[in-house]
């Protein structure tokens, strides 16, 4: 399945490659890329000779039915393993230890050092509990790679792909066995991930944030909460104020009917008999007999 899905993604696309040459040709590696689309995880593998293996949601292969067994079998033949990370911390270490697994085999194993895809396209902070644990804990070199343009390709929350020729850049491969057996040293965890992030900031071109991907995305779910708070309040006093003018509008037309209510009495009292006056020329004459 890896053939056919790998052919017709090239054939489709195109996707262009550089770096190619830094793919050992055997024995065990680390490639640690930058996350834009989901697609990641199935350009990569296509533009490879050696199988890579991904952690994936276990959701991905339990799902039942039809669609669920075709999904499992998709995500199997594109090299994903699928691990349960409802656990917490438990699924970290999880993931992990399938890491190790993969490595000890002598394949390689394909990582997303920032921990979920990036909501700007720009590069976000690594997170230290993984890539540098395993690296540190197999030896294994690690290689970074700048995916390009894979967001264009599929954009999150898009079904359909557009037909845009994305772009892979492979890097070197990063030595880190001079801190072997160290991977209980936080600070050394925290000075591996971000030498690895560097590469690949260098190799994607990307604007480097130094917070977490997870945080960004709170921040930006947030900022868009407030927007949509906002904007109801406006239209909610919008409301409030067309109503007051539509109140004030009737106040000030029965306060008018009503002015002219009174004028006209006054009008209809001056044109009667008023004892003290003239009502018409007959009276007065009456008055000089």
């Amino acid at each position: 399945m890896k053939l056919s899905i790998g052919g017709s993604l090239k054939l489709a696309f195109r996707p262009w490659v550089e770096g190619l040459e830094n793919i050992p040709d055997e024995g065990p590696a680390i490639l640690a890329s930058n996350h834009l689309s989901f697609s990641d995880s199935f350009f990569l593998p296509a533009v490879l000779t050696r199988k890579i293996t991904f952690i994936a949601k276990a959701e991905y292969f339990t799902s039942p039915g039809v669609k669920g067994k075709l999904t499992a079998a998709f995500f199997k033949g594109v090299g994903q393993l699928p691990v349960d990370r409802s656990g917490g911390r438990g699924a970290g270490e999880a993931a992990i230890a399938s890491a190790v697994q993969v490595l000890d085999r002598g394949e390689l194993f394909g990582i997303y050092p920032e921990g979920t895809r990036s909501p700007d396209g720009r590069l976000y902070r690594g997170k230290p509990g993984g890539l540098a644990r395993v690296a540190l804990a197999t030896g294994a070199p690690v290689i970074p790679v700048a995916m390009i343009d894979t967001e264009k390709v599929q954009p999150p929350g898009k079904i359909v792909p557009k037909m845009i020729r994305p772009g892979i850049r492979i890097g070197k491969p990063l030595d880190f066995s001079r801190y072997y057996g160290m991977e209980g040293d936080r600070f050394i965890l925290r000075s591996v991930t971000d030498e690895v992030m560097y590469k690949i900031m260098e190799l994607s071109g990307q604007e480097y944030v130094d917070i977490y991907a997870t945080a960004a995305k709170r921040q930006i779910a947030d900022e868009a909460k407030k927007r949509v708070e906002a904007e109801k309040a406006r239209k909610a006093a919008g409301a409030g104020s067309k109503a007051e003018n539509t109140k004030n509008t009737k106040n000030t037309e029965n306060t008018e009917n009503t002015e002219n209510a009174e004028e006209t009495a006054d009008t209809g009292d001056s044109t009667g008999d008023d004892p003290g006056h003239p009502a018409d020329g007959r009276t007065e004459h009456r008055a000089g007999a």
